[in-house]
């Protein structure tokens, strides 16, 4: 609580200011904190980390052949362009095109190309992903986002290879 002292130094005279000391008891709101920030921690709940589960493979193990009629490559370029293709780049069932990170761009190639494996197929696309090294690592994170969007449930992150790069030439990315 405050606690107001007056003392007068002189008892006659000349009339000179007087002095107050002034405390002030700080307990109550020293409590005040305490409590407010126990509240405080207790109802906070700390961020949980937002991770992709990304699965690979076994080092050296013989994977199953894929057909490449359901498998769907893109590959990443420079300047934020993108090259897909359905099946083999010797005998594509969809040729190589160019597209961009827009709205209209990897997701609807994404969304298309596999209705049309699974109407033909009846089962899942693979997706394999192949960052050039012109290509940004944003880039790479927006495919994974986007391949997630879409619930493409089968993808892999594999090495580009000098085909692909070719490709990448001959399309000017």
């Amino acid at each position: 609580m405050a606690e107001l002292n007056s003392s007068s130094q002189n008892g006659g005279g000349k009339h000179k200011r007087k002095k107050i000391n002034a405390r002030v008891d700080l307990t109550a709101m020293v409590d005040l904190a305490f409590l407010l920030i126990t509240f405080f921690i207790m109802t906070t709940t700390l961020a949980k980390p937002k991770a992709m589960d990304l699965a690979m493979p076994d080092e050296g193990g013989d994977g199953m052949p894929v057909p490449a009629s359901r498998t769907l490559t893109v590959v990443l370029g420079k300047n934020n362009k993108v090259m897909y293709f359905l099946g083999e780049l010797k005998n594509p069932i969809i040729a190589p095109s160019v597209t961009d990170f827009s709205a209209n761009g990897i997701r609807r190639a994404i969304i298309e190309t596999n209705k049309k494996v699974h109407d033909g197929s009846g089962k899942s696309m693979i997706v394999l992903v192949k960052p050039s090294d012109k290509s940004q690592y944003s880039n790479l994170v927006s495919t994974l986002d986007e391949l997630t969007i879409t619930g493409i449930q089968q993808y892999a992150i594999v090495d580009i290879m000098s085909a692909d790069v070719d490709a990448l030439k001959q399309k000017g990315i």
